[in-house]
């Protein structure tokens, strides 16, 4: 009894992609937002985590609008208007929670919520 092993079973290519995605910068940047809205971080920790957040999403505007200008000009050049990306609204809402002081704010209305 002797066991065979195919070609196939040893030739299979890995499901998910290897990498870090534009997903998972997006999802680090809700992370980050989330974590400093309750509290996560100390008020000496803010700008460091402000100015990591503001690169997340600088970063992800930009592929935004390299993907919207990319579809303009295949519209354009197919003679059509350009459809809006599929990801391009999760990506541009992302500036909104990169800034510091708006997270500062909501932890101070969690706490009051809290203690009644």
């Amino acid at each position: 009894m002797t066991e065979v092993v195919t070609n196939q079973e040893t030739q299979q290519a890995p499901t998910e992609p290897t990498g870090i995605q534009i997903a998972d910068v997006q999802s680090m940047l809700n992370i980050v937002d989330l974590a400093s809205s309750r509290g996560a971080f100390r008020a000496n920790e803010l700008s460091q985590v402000g100015a990591v957040a503001d690169k997340f999403a600088k970063f992800l505007k930009m592929i935004a609008d390299q993907q919207k200008a990319k579809a303009e000009a295949e519209a354009k050049a197919k003679g059509e208007t350009a459809p809006a990306p599929a990801e391009a609204p999760a990506e541009t809402s992302a500036p909104a929670p990169a800034e510091a002081p708006a997270s500062t704010e909501a932890p101070a209305s969690t706490e009051t919520k809290q203690g009644e």
